[in-house]
C-alpha cells in the first residue's frame, strides 16, 4: 500500500513546491535574540520571532530555569492527577492568575493544548460557540472537538457577531471566542464591543492572549487592561512561548469553577505530562520581572511605532497594527518567498506568509518587533526592505 501512498505524497509535495508554497526551515545555531547565527555561520537580525519582550535569552530566566532543575529535577514523568503537581506548578498558576486579574489558572504543554482542551469539557450539543473567522488554528481545532453548535462571524465584524448571537438564543449556553491580537494582521479584537454584546445577549467571552499578552495595554497585560474589562472576560488562554520567555507551555485562566472543571475533564491536561520544573521556575521569575518594571514593554512599543512610521514613509503597503506585528503586504505568494530570500541575503531574517496560512492573494512578510531590537537593528532592516523592495518592483 505504501508505494501508492508514497507516489500520492510525492505528487502533492511537488505541486506545493511548483506553486511556490513549499515551506523551508532555517537552522539557528545560537540563542534566540535580536541577532542570531545561522547554520552556515552567518549572522542575521531576527524579525520574525514572537520574542516580543526580548526575554528568550534573558540571564535571569536562564538562572531561574537552572535553579529549578537543580532543586526539582528535569521532568515530571507523568500527569498531575496521577503523580501530583510540584509546588512550582501551583506558584506559576497563581502568578498567571494575578497577572490577568482572574480567579485561577491551569497549565498546559502549549496554548494549542489549552485551546484544544477548553470547549469539550464545558459545552455540549445544547450549547453554541461563536468564533471570529480569523481565530488561530488551535481554536478552530478545539471547536471541532466539541459538539456545540458552531457560528462564525467575519473578522471583528460586530454586526455579524450580533446576528450570530441572535440566532444562538436557540441554544442553552453561548460563548464568544476570539484572538486578542490576530497573528497575521496585527489588529486587536474590539473587546469592549464584544463584551457589550455578550452581556446584551447573555453569552460568555473567551480570548486567546497569545499575541496580546505582554504587548497590548498600558503595561502589556492584554486586552482586559487595554479596554478596562477586568471581571468581564470569562476565559483567557495564552502561552509562555512568546512574550513570556519564549520557551513552551500554555495556560487557561479565568473563573474559578471553569478552571476547576478543566482540571477534572480537559483531556490535554489530564493525559499530557506536567510542564518540567525548569519551565515553571523561569515562568515564576518572568512574572516577578514584569511586576518590577514596565521598561521592556515601553521599549517594544516605541520600536513598533518607529519601525511602522519609517516603513509607511518608504511607501510600503502595511496593514494597520495595534500590536508588535506589522504585515507588509505583497499579495503574491512566490514574491513573498523571493522577497524573504533576498532579505536573508541582506542579513535580515523574515518569513513570507501565504496560503493556506493566510487567504489566497494576501501573501505578505510578517515583521515582528521586539524589545531586544535596538535602533540600529531597525534601521538596518528598513534599509534592506527598501533595497529589496526596489529590486523586486514593490517600491517605485
Amino acid at each position: 500500500m505504501y508505494g501508492k501512498f508514497q507516489q500520492y505524497l510525492q505528487d502533492e509535495l511537488k505541486a506545493i513546491e511548483e506553486a511556490g508554497l513549499y515551506k523551508h526551515e532555517r537552522n539557528i545555531c545560537s540563542p534566540q535574540g535580536a541577532e542570531i547565527i545561522l547554520e552556515d555561520g552567518s549572522k542575521a537580525l531576527n524579525f520574525c520571532a514572537n520574542n516580543y519582550l526580548g526575554l528568550s535569552n534573558n540571564p535571569r530566566l536562564i538562572a531561574a530555569a537552572k535553579k529549578a532543575m537543580d532543586d526539582r529535577g528535569y521532568g515530571m514523568s507523568s500527569v498531575r492527577f496521577i503523580c501530583g503537581a510540584q509546588d512550582l506548578h501551583r506558584e506559576l498558576e497563581k502568578a498567571v492568575a494575578k497577572y490577568f486579574h482572574t480567579d485561577d489558572a491551569i497549565l498546559y504543554a502549549a496554548c494549542f493544548d489549552a485551546n484544544g482542551g477548553v470547549f469539550e469539557p464545558l459545552l455540549t450539543a445544547e450549547d453554541a460557540i461563536i468564533s471570529d473567522a480569523l481565530n488561530h488554528a488551535s481554536i478552530i481545532d478545539g471547536v471541532r472537538l466539541c459538539k456545540a453548535v458552531r457560528y462564525r462571524y467575519a473578522n471583528a465584524n460586530m454586526e455579524e457577531l450580533e446576528n450570530c448571537l441572535k440566532e444562538a438564543q436557540a441554544q442553552r449556553f453561548r460563548i464568544i471566542v476570539t484572538d486578542g491580537v490576530f497573528s497575521m494582521d496585527g489588529n486587536v479584537a474590539p473587546m469592549d464591543r464584544i463584551c457589550e454584546l455578550a452581556e446584551k445577549y447573555d453569552a460568555l467571552v473567551m480570548v486567546d492572549e497569545s499575541h496580546s499578552a505582554g504587548v497590548v495595554g498600558p503595561t502589556g497585560r492584554g486586552v482586559a487592561e487595554q479596554f478596562n474589562l477586568y471581571g468581564r472576560i470569562d476565559i483567557h488562554t495564552g502561552t509562555l512561548g512568546k512574550s513570556f520567555g519564549g520557551a513552551v507551555g500554555g495556560f487557561t485562566t479565568g473563573r474559578q469553577e471553569i478552571i476547576d472543571m478543566l482540571r477534572q475533564r480537559s483531556r490535554p491536561y489530564l493525559f499530557s505530562n506536567s510542564l518540567p520544573p525548569m519551565i515553571c521556575g523561569a515562568g515564576i521569575e518572568l512574572f516577578k520581572m514584569l511586576e518590577e518594571s514596565n521598561d521592556l514593554h515601553d521599549k517594544q512599543q516605541e520600536n513598533v511605532r518607529y519601525f511602522r512610521e519609517k516603513m509607511l514613509a518608504a511607501g510600503f503597503d502595511c496593514k494597520p497594527t495595534q500590536s508588535a506585528i506589522l504585515a507588509v503586504m505583497l499579495y503574491d505568494a512566490p514574491l513573498s518567498q523571493k522577497f524573504a530570500a533576498r532579505m536573508a541575503e541582506e542579513g535580515i531574517f523574515v518569513t513570507g506568509f501565504y496560503y493556506p496560512v493566510v487567504p489566497k492573494g494576501q501573501a505578505r512578510i510578517r515583521v515582528q518587533i521586539s524589545a531586544a531590537h535596538e535602533k540600529e537593528h531597525l534601521d538596518k532592516a528598513i534599509a534592506a526592505f527598501i533595497k529589496v523592495g526596489r529590486e523586486l518592483g514593490v517600491l517605485k
